[in-house]
């Protein structure tokens, strides 16, 4: 049985709402023969594009929801993003801890499993990004960082509710404009790790939760990376950020992939 493709991207703080529409609108045109049955693709934009993409995007095509959210539905939590709105706004999904937030803003193994929690209950599926540092990876406890994000991060999950939590693998010291990427070899020794810590948590639901590659994903890995048999999808950056140039790497993918 052919299993199914996750394709999606982060946008970060780098596209306007003209911009991001415009974009969503070509990469959907671009997108809209692939079999949406057998191809996922997701987009993480900036907060303020939603009012406007959720009405002019065609939600068939592509699910798209916020880089991060509070855990709390309201409160005194100045600057934050309650799941109410974004449950209110008709949002897919939403990412979790991802490495900007636990390395940048400091959040913790703790923060996350709350957010998580609060994404599967406003009925999000929720995204729970992990990774190693370059230190972690040096002193050789990478397998034991991403089980220890993974547990604590769905920390609370119900084994009915795996249907809405997907994992991506995103080491710390290869994502962003200097990072290096993972090779294939390392990466799928590092997906079994984590396939491996779902099944021990979950039992056989933990066989289906999608695990995703993000670390400078670019055409030039993304063939090699997606053909290991438990990368279940590709997480990229900024060669994702061209409506063309995303459709022709989704392209080479199922190409690669041999499918009919």
């Amino acid at each position: 049985m052919q299993k199914k493709l996750y394709m999606g991207s982060n946008l970060k703080m780098y596209k306007t709402i003209e911009e991001t529409t415009a974009f969503l609108k070509e990469l959907t045109e671009l997108t809209a023969d692939i079999d949406r049955e057998t191809f996922e693709l997701f987009i993480l934009p900036s907060y303020f594009t939603f009012d406007r993409i959720t009405k002019e995007i065609d939600r068939s095509l592509v699910k798209f929801g916020p880089q991060n959210m509070c855990w709390e539905d309201q409160g005194q939590f100045t600057g934050e993003i309650s799941p109410v709105m974004m449950e209110e706004l008709g949002l897919d999904f939403v990412m979790i801890g991802h490495s900007e937030r636990r390395h940048t803003f400091g959040e913790t193994d703790q923060e996350e499993n709350k957010k998580v929690l609060a994404g599967l209950r406003h009925g999000f599926t929720t995204l729970l990004c992990v990774g190693e540092t370059a230190e972690q990876k040096e002193m050789g406890i990478s397998a034991e960082i991403l089980r220890e994000q993974i547990l604590c991060g769905f920390h609370g999950v119900t084994e009915e509710q795996t249907d809405r939590i997907w994992v991506a693998y995103e080491p710390v010291w290869s994502i962003g404009v200097n990072g290096t990427p993972a090779s294939a070899d390392y990466a799928e020794e590092m997906h079994i790790v984590m396939r491996n810590c779902l099944i021990e948590r979950f039992g056989e639901a933990g066989k289906t939760i999608p695990v995703l590659y993000g670390g400078s994903v670019n055409p030039g890995n993304a063939n090699e990376l997606i053909v290991q048999p438990h990368i279940d999808g590709l997480f990229i950056g900024r060669a994702a950020w061209d409506a063309q140039k995303f459709n022709a790497l989704i392209r080479g993918v199922i190409e690669t992939l041999q499918w009919k």
